[in-house]
């Protein structure tokens, strides 16, 4: 072999040497990354990642997702067991598993308002002379002796049932009941008078409503003010995950960031595919609880302190967290850096 043979040969090396690393790590990003996400519950709350799957998002970052639904925190319990990569839930809710020493760590907020509403049935309503004219603490006391069906115990329905009742003045352990129930079931519940109520999201808070068969008695996007910035749908995961498995967080939240670009700058078409997976109710009525579902969908999907505190000030209220339980920091639970 020549010497310029040899220099030459020596050179090939060295820039393969070279580009190793920037080859390794175009190959890992140019895999595919199956996760699995649990959802609590399937309601206009999570549109984005419904449209995410829809929409194509998802596979333009070359994941292949499983969404599989786990209500209320069991969503919380299967991400910290190791089970689920992530979860979307509320605020509320993952700073209880915090406070109970139980960290996760949350890299986005989708809806900064809460979406979550408690509807009374028409006859009970009406018997007890609630309207809409009067503020919340009047309407509430409308629930003493009633039957609610929530969606979950110790989410964030539970939690908003819980407040509202002390909004009106009444004992939250003794002066309501609950029945732990599927959303898809309780306007059939209502309906047979088996509940006198039920709190959840929408869309099928709105359908009983625009069907007349209930009013509404608190709406968190109107009746709680006080509350706003919320962290109602953030996503989270293990502590580690972010800095042991990057690229996971990162594809997810390129993802969900143009989920929620889409439902604001097209929302006529993130309706048309989020129409098929509600294709048992009236469009007409979706298209009611879109219009406010829509506008919650936060085009700055950072996670906020005020957000946060809010967030813990509905579990206080509530009763599902003790004070001597509550953060005062939120430092290492949540981070910014994959929405820049």
């Amino acid at each position: 072999m020549s010497k310029w043979q040899r220099h030459g040969a020596a050179a090939a090396i060295g820039l393969l040497v070279g580009l190793g690393p920037t080859m390794a790590a175009s190959q890992e990003s140019a895999k595919e990354i199956d996760i699995l996400m649990a959802l609590p519950s399937a309601t206009l709350t999570f549109s984005s990642p419904f449209l995410a799957e829809d929409a194509g998002f998802y596979k333009k970052e070359g994941l292949k997702v499983s969404h599989r639904t786990i209500v209320g925190v069991g969503s919380v319990n299967a991400v910290i067991a190791g089970s689920a990569d992530f979860t979307i839930g509320t605020g509320p809710v993952f700073l209880r598993a915090a406070a109970q020493g139980q960290r996760l760590l949350a890299f986005l907020n989708l809806v900064d308002k809460p979406l979550v509403e408690l509807v009374l049935r028409k006859d009970v309503a009406t018997a007890a002379g609630v309207n809409a004219q009067q503020p919340l603490a009047e309407r509430a006391k409308a629930l003493k002796g009633r039957t609610i069906a929530i969606q979950g115990v110790g989410s964030i329905v539970h939690a908003w049932q819980r407040l509202v009742t002390a909004r009106g003045g009444l004992d939250i352990e003794k002066d309501v009941r609950i029945a732990p129930m599927d959303p898809p079931g309780m306007l059939a519940a209502l309906d047979s008078k088996q509940i006198d109520g039920y709190a959840t999201s929408m869309p099928f808070t709105t359908e009983a409503v625009v069907r007349d068969k209930a009013v509404m008695l608190a709406s968190a996007v109107r009746d709680a003010p006080d509350l706003l910035p919320f962290a109602y749908a953030l996503v989270y995961t293990r502590p580690d995950m972010c800095t042991k498995q990057r690229e996971k967080c990162a594809r997810v939240a390129r993802a969900f960031i143009a989920a929620n670009r889409f439902i604001h700058d097209k929302p006529d078409e993130a309706f048309a595919l989020l129409k098929k997976r509600f294709d048992k109710m009236d469009p007409n009525l979706l298209a009611a609880a879109w219009q406010v579902a829509s506008q919650a969908h936060t085009t700055d999907l950072s996670i906020t302190v005020p957000s946060l505190d809010h967030s813990q000030k509905v579990s206080l209220e509530s009763k599902l967290l003790e004070p001597k339980d509550a953060l005062t920091r939120f430092e290492g639970l949540y981070t910014n850096e994959f929405v820049q």
